[in-house]
């Protein structure tokens, strides 16, 4: 418990006043544990990304822009949305789910005809790189 000195006017003289310390000490240790959870949570992030390959970050990355925009949309023009991967990789790689995924879209799709533009779509990207001069 602290004490400070405080002067009144009328007297002139010092009077102690006396604070209530343990107002002080409780807000200090929320603090503290606020600071310590954030902290917790800083290294349970880091240890992610460390486990993650490249890949999944970039899905990840990915899957959150778009639903940004999913919620833009519902938000600008008050429409429903929903969210169905179709992940193809640049070498034709495919996710287990692609099958269940393009089941909700509306047409017929074949999963070879994806990988083919997908693998085509990456051999011009390379071919348009390595015939740049630099």
């Amino acid at each position: 418990m602290g004490i400070a000195f405080v002067s009144t006017r009328s007297t002139g003289k010092k009077r102690p006043v006396t604070g209530n310390d343990d107002d002080n000490v409780i807000i200090i240790i929320i603090i503290i544990i606020i600071i310590i959870i954030i902290i917790i949570i800083i290294i349970i992030i880091i240890i992610i990304i460390i486990i993650m390959t490249t890949t999944t970050i970039i899905i990840i990355i990915i899957i959150i822009i778009i639903i940004i925009i999913i919620i833009e949309i519902q938000r600008m023009w008050n429409l429903k949305c929903t969210i169905i991967p179709v992940i193809i990789g640049a070498t034709g790689i495919v996710t287990r789910s692609l099958r269940k995924n393009l089941e909700a879209v509306p047409g017929k799709h074949s999963i070879d005809s994806l990988q083919k533009t997908a693998v085509l779509g990456t051999s011009h990207i390379i071919r348009k790189v390595l015939q740049c001069e630099a």
